[in-house]
């Protein structure tokens, strides 16, 4: 036979489908000293999240993992050294397994599912682990970057694009519609949502508890190390069980009367924001096929997403081109959609979005279970937790086949992936 001449394999260069088998997260915290996760490593969350997902699904062999991707915005120290590597390697698996790291800000682990199930996809992997992880404790936004200046000295962008918090007041600016009580009308409503799905079991099952290291005060010290607790190094163990973040019982009234830090007199308050936080996510992915072969489950199937750039000054704005986009590569529109996950960076963000679609803003299909300004935003690791959160939805809702997943990006950008539901009832 000639040289080049061998047939390429049934099944090389076609598409296949993506499954999205589960989504694990650690418990989200707050940043900071006083956060739960203060003396804990940030590699060590996401490697509680990937162990979390090998233990539930036995029927898995490890050595099927075909790729390990982590995104962290901040990839230095604990955050450094090729996360999804060191990552798959603490976490025990076997050594063939790769991995690597990426970046796309607050849609890294979104990136990290799209670019492995695109793999996936084509037919290069047959099971992917994605995730992301952000300690913002540790590793502040922006620490150790070095911009070039001629982003600002060549007028590239407004200065106010490099401040996540002047952005949101800009997006004001531009929709002198969407007032600052809207906004505070749906931060109230996200931690409703978030306390009552709580309750209601909703939000628990897809936690992963995480072993936390922290400062024991001294008259704590004693009594703690008399319960194996502490010790002389004034460390105390604890257990996250669930997210730090949330307040229950926030009013309007309560946070109308917030400070306006970026501005003032301006719009955007701690209230109406999500916070600095620290946090886990990792999600499995799987060919269809192979995810039947070993029996594992199919959350959802996916269908198509978009990445899109904009004005960075006004990067809350960046859902609405990317999904727009989608739907015209898809063939779909907004009608098609019974569930979305929106990321609540900035409430003023949000409902930029309902507006351009025209969805009132407490339509019951939008972040049902509350949002980021409750639970919490650890920039990088949020898009795995929409997505698991959407996974669980589908799950109670075959009346619904389509649902969304869609983040606005720092410096400009946004991120829209479509999701079908594999127990939608019409497809039966």
């Amino acid at each position: 036979m000639a040289a080049g001449a061998t047939p390429l394999a049934p099944n090389a260069r076609s598409i296949r489908n993506v499954a999205f088998v589960e989504g694990v997260r650690t418990p989200f915290g707050k940043a900071g000293e006083k956060g739960m996760y203060a003396g804990t490593r940030a590699d060590d969350l996401v490697v509680n999240a990937i162990r979390e997902l090998l233990r539930r699904h036995p029927e898995l062999p490890p050595e099927r993992v075909d790729e390990v991707a982590i995104a962290a915005t901040t990839q230095i120290g604990d955050q450094g050294l090729t996360i999804g590597r060191t990552a798959a390697l603490l976490a025990g698996l076997p050594k063939s397994v790769p991995g690597f790291a990426l970046d796309r800000m607050c849609a890294g682990a979104m990136t990290a599912v799209t670019t492995t199930a695109s793999g996936i996809g084509f037919g290069a992997y047959d099971i992917a682990i994605a995730g992301g992880v952000e300690h913002m404790g540790r590793h502040p936004m922006g620490e150790g970057v070095d911009p070039n200046p001629r982003i600002i000295a060549d007028k590239l962008v407004d200065p106010t694009a490099l401040v996540m918090g002047q952005t949101a007041e800009n997006l004001h600016d531009r929709f002198p519609e969407i007032t600052k009580q809207r906004t505070d009308a749906f931060a109230a409503r996200s931690q409703e949502k978030y306390a009552e799905a709580v309750k209601t079991g909703k939000i628990g099952p897809e936690l992963v508890p995480v072993a936390t290291r922290s400062r024991v005060r001294p008259a704590e010290r004693s009594s703690s190390a008399e319960g194996g607790g502490g010790g002389m190094d004034g460390l105390g163990w604890g257990l996250a069980t669930e997210d730090e973040p949330p307040r229950p019982g926030t009013t309007v009234e309560q946070l109308a009367g917030l400070k306006t830090p970026f501005r003032p007199h301006g719009r955007i308050t701690a209230g109406n924001a999500a916070g600095l936080n620290d946090g886990a996510t990792a999600a499995l992915l799987a060919d269809e096929d192979t995810a039947r072969e070993l029996g594992l489950p199919i959350g959802m199937r996916l269908v198509g997403y978009s990445f899109a750039g904009v004005e960075p000054e006004v990067m809350g704005i960046g859902p609405v081109p990317a999904t727009e986009k989608l739907f015209k590569r898809t063939g779909l529109s907004i009608d098609d959609i019974g569930l979305f996950e929106i990321n609540e960076a900035f409430a003023v963000q949000v409902l930029a979005f309902l507006d351009h679609f025209g969805i009132a803003d407490d339509d019951p299909r939008v972040n049902q279970w509350g949002g980021a300004i409750a639970c919490g935003h650890p920039l990088a690791s949020s898009g795995v937790r929409l997505m698991t959160q959407l996974s669980r939805q589908f799950a109670e809702r075959p009346d619904v086949r389509y649902g969304l997943t869609t983040m606005c990006i720092g410096i400009g950008m946004g991120g829209t992936v479509l999701w079908e539901n594999p127990a939608f009832e019409g497809a039966k």
